[in-house]
């Protein structure tokens, strides 16, 4: 098993690379999974609490089941992901029964801030964007896929996501192995790690 951590901050374009990844892999043998499953459980707090949690600090990601997941899927064992809704902040009674594969990929802002996960990676990647891209590319999101509005988004940016970026994110491109840009459609980049890929898994 091949484990490919994917990391870079909001909006920097990490979806558009894991499709890139895997669109030459058979389904068979790849599966993904989002760091945006593992918030914490936080059905203890009413709607007004837990709107106010910080999102993008590395405390409120359940590393802990995550590392565990990953250990069950190395080992060959099913998991249950769990799934996490952005309109009530908060985990779903669903779960995604996730089946270990030959190449697994985790993405995530915050994937690379945690010692234990990133020990866990056989290819660690940071996704890079400037950060004007990234607010753009997170409006677009966030208002047209889960319900928030444009002061609330920016509002959140201003408060939370930049310095959050600036103090845990950005500085875990030293872990990366390859970062890639993607102001503009990196062929090359892609193109390596799928040979990466099919080298490891040959």
């Amino acid at each position: 098993m091949l484990i490919i951590g994917i990391a870079g901050g909001t909006g920097s374009g990490k979806t558009t690379v894991v499709s890139q990844i895997i669109e030459e892999l058979p389904e068979s043998e790849v599966c993904v999974i989002s760091q945006d499953s593992y918030y914490k459980d936080t059905s203890h707090l009413s709607y007004e609490e837990r709107v106010k949690i910080n999102f993008d600090h590395p405390q409120a990601i359940d590393f802990e089941l995550l590392v565990a997941h990953l250990k069950e899927l190395r080992k060959g064992n099913p998991i249950d992901q769990p799934v996490y809704s952005f309109v009530e902040h908060n985990r779903t009674s669903d779960t995604i029964k996730t089946y270990p594969k030959k190449v697994v990929i985790v993405e995530g802002i915050l994937i690379l801030t945690h010692p234990d996960i990133r020990e866990m990676f056989d290819v660690k990647l940071f996704v890079h964007a400037d950060s004007d891209e990234r607010l753009i590319r997170r409006l677009k999101r966030d208002i047209s896929e889960r319900g928030r509005d444009l002061n609330e988004v920016l509002s959140r940016y201003q408060s939370t996501l930049k310095p959050m970026h600036m103090e845990f994110i950005e500085p875990t491109k030293e872990f990366a192995d390859i970062i890639i840009p993607t102001n503009r459609y990196n062929t090359v980049a892609v193109k390596l790690i799928q040979n990466i890929i099919h080298q490891r898994l040959s």
